[in-house]
């Protein structure tokens, strides 16, 4: 089947959807806040057997090191290397930065990630010029007001825009050095498939180790010899909406369009432990902890939620969840609490637990709040909410460690949890 015959679009549309992918974010941040890292192998991430490296500077990589690696092979490959736990609130607050740039050019802005978005740009060409002119403005924008390095991929779909920030991306040579990289790569639609073809199959959204493994029978291990499989082919071997979504993807159709400010569908917290926690007393102390953190999250984000999540990891990696949904939804942390606490009754945790996770789902508008001052005969407010409503008045004008459940408390002060703050694995593997 033919490309042309396949498609629903044609291929003399312009390439307007961007994907901007900063370089290095993390690592960046934290050299162009301390210039005495430049030029050296920086790692941010968790430093112990238990974590994971967020970024590395591209000084770090020319030895192997890459996101999402485990930190103890890291620091095998770079023992030299300078490690920094991270600093979440300080890249949410780039992060913000970033975005107001972006605003300055299109409100067709998707947040996928802190360092990345898809920006659509098609209606800001009569202002900006062509999407590669804007592709190259964002870039220079971002390096002269943050100090900061982009790169820019340009397509006429999603897809085809996020592989094409890849390949702008600076490389790493077999020589071991860094090779600038182009910055800005557009994929005109003339010149689709001919991206598109060579990459690996696992480059397409919703190819997993799983499905790579079983495209690999066929034969398959590039985009282009997927796109060869007849479609019924694809079907039989990966079902109908697996089958019909890569099948597209292969040929460069999706639909999927750049969709700004969308709502959380779920807000949670999960924590993984520098050792195992198996004392009953220790688990609900941190079931507490971090259904207060989720709760106010949710009071923050002026929602309240109906279903309850509990996640569990075993020492061998085994994972559960549990959930329970409530009768009216709420966003006070002693009720989330209560929910994860019985949840957690329910499990095993006698070979220890190695994470720890609570979320909430199933969002929507909070419940309305009573007045103060009570009419005659008024039922009165919940005293949990009267409480959650203080504590939050007095976190925002004092910080989220002035006051909170008792629990919590340690001679050092109140231990609470903040989003980020073990995002990449225990700080401490002794703690």
């Amino acid at each position: 089947m033919s490309d042309s015959a396949a498609s629903p679009h044609r291929r003399d549309e312009e390439a307007s959807i961007l994907h901007v992918d900063m370089d290095a974010f993390f690592a960046s941040v934290e050299i162009r806040d301390d210039p005495a890292l430049a030029g050296r192998p920086v790692v941010v991430g968790g430093s112990g057997d238990r974590g994971v490296v967020a970024a590395a500077s591209y000084e770090a990589r020319v030895h192997g090191i890459r996101s999402a690696m485990p930190s103890a092979r890291a620091r095998r490959l770079c023992p030299h290397a300078i490690w920094l736990p991270g600093r979440y609130d300080r890249y949410v607050e780039v992060s913000r930065e970033l975005h107001e740039l972006f605003a300055e050019v299109t409100p067709l802005v998707e947040g996928i990630a802190l360092d990345e978005a898809f920006l659509d740009v098609a209606g800001a060409r009569r202002l900006f010029g062509p999407p590669a002119a804007i592709a190259a403005s964002i870039r220079a924008r971002i390096h002269q007001a943050l100090g900061l390095t982009a790169s820019v991929g340009v397509a006429r779909v999603k897809l085809l825009a996020k592989l094409a920030s890849e390949a702008a991306k600076p490389r790493v040579r077999p020589t071991g050095e860094v090779e600038a990289g182009a910055g800005v790569v557009v994929v005109e639609p003339a010149h689709e498939l001919e991206f598109l073809h060579p990459h690996p199959v696992r480059a397409l959204w919703g190819v997993g180790p799983a499905t790579e493994k079983r495209l690999a029978r066929y034969g398959v291990r590039t985009i282009g010899e997927l796109a060869a499989l007849p479609l019924e082919t694809m079907v039989g071997a990966l079902g109908p909406g697996l089958g019909r979504h890569l099948h597209d993807l292969a040929w460069a159709r999706d639909p999927r369009a750049v969709v700004p400010d969308q709502a959380a569908k779920s807000i949670g917290h999960e924590e993984t432990y520098g050792r195992d926690l198996a004392g009953t007393d220790e688990l609900r102390r941190e079931v507490v902890r971090l259904s207060d953190a989720v709760a106010t999250r949710l009071r923050r984000s002026g929602v309240a939620a109906r279903t309850v999540t509990l996640k569990v990891r075993f020492p061998d990696f085994r994972t559960i969840t549990r959930s329970r949904s409530l009768a009216d939804a709420t966003d006070v942390g002693h009720d989330v609490a209560d929910v994860a606490a019985a949840l957690l009754e329910g499990v095993d945790t006698s070979a220890g637990v190695r994470l720890l996770g609570v979320s909430c789902s199933h969002l929507g508008p909070p419940p309305a709040r009573q007045l103060e001052l009570l009419e005659a005969g008024a039922a009165p407010t919940d005293p949990h909410r009267l409480a959650a409503d203080a504590i939050e008045g007095i976190r925002r004008r004092f910080g989220d460690e002035a006051v909170g459940p008792a629990t919590l408390a340690t001679a050092r002060g109140l231990r609470v949890k903040r989003k980020g703050d073990t995002q990449w694995g225990p700080r401490d593997e002794g703690a």
